[in-house]
């Protein structure tokens, strides 16, 4: 049995969603890089994936709209009531060189994942190109093409009936996931987000249908904040429920300087979080997610590989080659113009 599996591909590489979109950064290869500079990733561990046939995503979303991927991706278009029907070249959801083989690589790590956790072939894995949980079943929505943690749970589902925990930490809600799920037996979703920040939903009172639970924090919450809820409510939760199976979005994004929230947790903060999950010793997969300064969520990423193979970033030190791999990065951001020196130079963050 492969006790840790982490999986990539040279497909993120080269794809970004376009010039000022934001993401347009490199995420999943520089996770890569780091992990291997640092001598944390070996061939044994590594596992390269293709993107999903149109027949196997076919099977989670509508036909019709992976068609129009498929379409979207080959004439680099599509015609107006496609766009409309299924929110494709829309706003923050643009037709880019690999529309299709860019969110069904990600798709099919997570499909592949679950199917090693349902056989026992692996106990934690990681796939840091996952964890786009806004997407809907016929409708690209929030950045996200496909609905991969969606699709990992119904994967799982369909080869067992052992429960089931969703951990999200992202800073916006897992909404596409929640829908998706609503009916899902043995089911327990849990998300942790910024209070009223888009897509505004997941209030307190909002169970989706009765197995989900919600933790919107206020604007500038820390890393106090998150840790008192993951030890007080969340932790005695999952424990109660008792699932066989972890999956957790881990999505960066609510790091104190990513652009796109108002939440201020550390580096140190956010591992912790993670790792408290994983302290359950449950047999896990955790997704990547939210992200959108390429510094924060290389060295975020690269930590949670880290915590899955045993190790604690937060006393971690970069080695030469790993700072050059951040070293490496654009941002054509305003955060990025005079960016401070220990986002290339130094694991943790400077507080």
């Amino acid at each position: 049995m492969r006790k840790s599996v982490f999986f990539g591909s040279d497909i993120f590489r080269q794809s970004v969603y376009g010039s000022g979109h934001p993401l347009n950064i490199a995420r999943v290869w520089p996770v890569i890089d780091i992990c291997r500079a640092q001598g944390w990733l070996d061939d044994d561990s590594y596992q390269e994936v293709s993107p999903a046939s149109p027949a196997l995503l076919s099977q989670y979303h509508d036909p019709d709209y992976v068609e129009a991927l498929l379409t979207a991706e080959r004439d680099q278009s599509l015609p107006d009531e496609m766009r409309t029907r299924f929110n494709i070249g829309q706003s923050s959801n643009p037709i880019f060189a690999e529309i299709y083989k860019r969110p069904a690589t990600a798709a099919h790590a997570s499909i592949l994942a679950a199917d090693m956790l349902a056989s026992g072939q692996a106990t934690h894995l990681f796939n840091p190109s996952g964890g786009t949980h806004h997407g809907r079943r016929a409708m690209a929505y929030g950045f996200c093409f496909v609905n991969d943690p969606a699709i990992a749970i119904a994967r799982l589902r369909e080869q067992t009936s052992k429960r089931i925990t969703y951990l999200d930490i992202d800073a916006h809600h897992c909404d596409g996931v929640q829908d998706w799920h609503q009916e899902t037996p043995n089911l327990q979703l849990i998300s942790i987000h910024q209070q009223d920040i888009w897509p505004r939903t997941g209030n307190a009172d909002d169970t989706g249908g009765g197995n989900a639970i919600n933790y919107p924090l206020a604007k500038q919450a820390t890393d106090s904040d998150l840790l008192s809820l993951m030890k007080t409510e969340i932790l005695p939760k999952i424990k109660a429920f008792a699932p066989s199976y972890l999956i957790i979005q881990a999505g960066a994004d609510g790091h104190m300087h990513d652009p796109q929230s108002k939440l201020n947790y550390s580096l140190d903060g956010y591992w912790q979080a993670v790792q408290l999950a994983l302290s359950l010793d449950i047999p896990s997969l955790v997704l990547g997610g939210g992200g959108y300064n390429p510094y924060i969520t290389a060295k975020a990423w690269a930590g949670l590989w880290a915590l899955i193979i045993g190790k604690d970033p937060s006393h971690e030190t970069l080695c030469e080659e790993a700072k050059s791999v951040l070293r490496g990065l654009t941002w054509h951001h305003r955060l990025g113009r005079d960016k401070p020196a220990h986002w290339t130079e130094e694991f943790g963050d400077r507080l």
